[in-house]
């Protein structure tokens, strides 16, 4: 039971506030850009700095819940897991500096539809370790 509760707390909960945290960010960027407070090179530049990581944790945490055995969060981070790959093969998972602004409606579609994704992710999460707290403290007690 401990290696559950290793999981949920160790790997799982730090992956996801850190999904949660870089897409709030870009989100954050992009409504800044918008509004004119940034300009298109440094916003760009600064999306496009938390992308590659993200793609890679996110196919690293997909993979952890496969080789551990929880099939629910594995079925639930598959999609995201193979966008991002269909992205990254397809040239397309940077943010373009000259293309920005033509892009800057869907973009923020896409990471708001993101941020609910990991906000419920996040949820499940934190259900997840509190109920493998509560079965580990009470196996002690027995």
């Amino acid at each position: 039971m401990g290696l559950e509760l290793f999981f949920w707390l160790i790997i799982c909960f730090p992956f996801h506030i850190a999904f949660l945290a870089s897409t709030f960010y870009q989100v954050l960027m992009l409504t800044d850009l918008e509004a004119d407070f940034i300009n298109p090179y440094d916003a760009s530049s600064r999306i496009n700095y938390f992308i590659v990581p993200e793609f890679i944790g996110q196919g690293l945490l997909c993979a952890f819940c496969l080789l551990t055995g929880h099939w629910i969060m594995f079925l639930m981070t598959v999609p995201v897991t193979c966008y991002h790959v269909m992205l990254y093969m397809k040239q397309q998972h940077l943010i373009d500096v000259t293309e920005v602004f033509r892009a800057l409606n869907s973009e923020k579609k896409f990471r708001l539809a993101k941020l609910a994704y990991y906000l419920t992710i996040i949820i499940i999460t934190v259900f997840r370790l509190v109920l493998m707290l509560v079965y580990y403290l009470d196996s002690e007690d027995e």
